[in-house]
């Protein structure tokens, strides 16, 4: 679908008409310039040259009316031989016409053809190109007339704004379809995911609902199977419902290590090893790296629109949540469910990290600090911090813990592992490594 309404923009392509039009300009503009040497035949120094330069101008106007067919055909190679008649056209003028007539502000030989060699540069380059060829063809002018006479002048800044104009108009003109071929390609991919997400609604998301609430009835490895098909069914309602990529395996539910999984969850929000810095790329959308945390136990909320944050806020705000979900699985207990609320404000973005676990008792986060357990001062505060943002936790006992991550959209960029030079030390790339052994907290 997609394809074939790309393909209906090119045919209606404001470059057709141009390319057409440039093919019709050509041939009348040729029996112009011959038709005006026809009439002033007498008055030619040596004709002669002129009929052997028409001559040579018919024939390349006519064998070449393919090449303006269309952009393709168009080469670069073939607008400089077909500029390069037009300007012999002009240098050749004194030496086939009478001085008199020179002086006299007599057209070239080529005349207004010219034009079109140059409204070529125009309809494939843009005005760039046309700018270029209209100073070679002023040039040219001026070596024919010997001095700038207010005519030449005239024709050449005529000339000059005409095809500059031109293609200013084709660039917004491709521009323009360049978007309205995106925007059709958006619309099909829209239209087939609802389709999809209608038809898995209907059929597979039912018989993972059914085959998780009929494990818990039965209990025992049913059960376990049931949890397994609760969290696939999360999975695939993220996967159709926002195109994200799809939720990652809880460590906490498969008995994998829970240290070796807080470094691979920090990995995975620093981007898979990638561009710690965020300098390799431009902004990325923020959901994409939270919506892997989704499961059975965790909820992802998030805005319908992209979240485009820096790449390196990004990056650390993911790891800074993945540290506050390993203090749900480590400290809340097995059955804590835990939510993700992401905000998106115009100048920062808000996450929050909520769970329904027993909270954190009064003067145990200062307690855990001076036994070296630095999870929450450096996994979450430290990396807020260096990023310009702020990092609040709330706990009421028995009322479950909130954490507020706020971060500007625009990090400011950090060396890892040096002094930046303001006062900070960073070593975010080495925080979730340095948690191994300290535990979480």
């Amino acid at each position: 679908m997609a394809k074939d309404r790309r393909e209906r923009v090119v045919r209606m392509s404001v470059e057709l008409p141009l390319w057409r039009a440039l093919t019709a300009y050509r041939v009348l503009t040729m029996v112009y310039a011959i038709l005006l040497f026809a009439f002033a035949y007498g008055k030619f120094h040596r004709p002669w040259v002129a009929v052997g330069y028409f001559a040579v101008l018919t024939v390349w106007t006519l064998a070449t009316l393919p090449r303006v067919a269309n952009a393709a055909r168009c080469t670069k190679r073939f607008l400089c031989a077909d500029l390069t008649v037009a300007l012999a056209g002009i240098l050749l003028t004194p030496v086939a016409d009478s001085h008199a007539r020179v002086v006299g502000g007599a057209t070239t030989m080529p005349s207004i053809w010219t034009a079109g060699a140059v409204l070529a540069f125009a309809i494939k380059g843009g005005w760039r190109w046309a700018a270029f060829a209209s100073s070679l063809v002023a040039i040219a002018n001026v070596t024919e007339r010997g001095e700038p006479s207010a005519g030449t002048v005239h024709n050449v800044v005529l000339v000059w704004i005409a095809s500059i104009a031109i293609g200013y108009i084709v660039e917004v003109a491709r521009a323009s379809e360049r978007t309205l071929a995106r925007a059709l390609e958006i619309e099909a991919a829209t239209r087939e995911r609802e389709r999809l997400a209608r038809d898995i609604h209907d059929s597979v998301l039912q018989v993972l609902a059914m085959v998780q609430r009929r494990g818990a009835e039965l209990g025992g490895e049913s059960a376990e199977l049931g949890r397994m098909a609760g969290e696939q069914e999360v999975a695939l309602r993220t996967l159709v419902s926002s195109g994200l990529v799809p939720p990652t395996r809880d460590p906490a539910d498969t008995g994998a290590d829970t240290d070796t999984a807080t470094d691979a969850d920090a990995d995975a929000g620093m981007g898979m090893g990638g561009d710690a810095d965020g300098d390799g790329s431009g902004p990325c959308d923020l959901r994409s790296l939270l919506a892997p945390h989704a499961g059975s136990r965790v909820s992802f909320a998030e805005p319908g629109a992209p979240v485009l944050v820096d790449p390196l806020a990004a990056k650390e705000l993911a790891a800074a949540v993945s540290a506050a979900l390993d203090n749900v699985r480590r400290h809340a207990g097995s059955g804590a469910r835990a939510w993700i609320l992401l905000e998106d404000e115009p100048a920062e973005v808000i996450v929050t990290v909520r769970d329904d676990g027993p909270g954190i008792p009064e003067g145990r986060l200062a307690a855990a600090e001076g036994e070296g357990r630095l999870g929450v001062a450096l996994s979450i505060r430290g990396r807020l911090r260096d990023l310009g943002g702020s990092a609040e936790l709330i706990s009421v006992p028995g009322q479950g813990t909130e954490v507020e991550l706020k971060a500007p959209k625009k990090a400011r960029r950090i060396t890892r592992g040096r002094d930046t030079g303001d006062g900070t030390w960073d070593g975010a790339r080495g925080r979730a490594r340095d948690m191994r052994g300290t535990g979480h907290e």
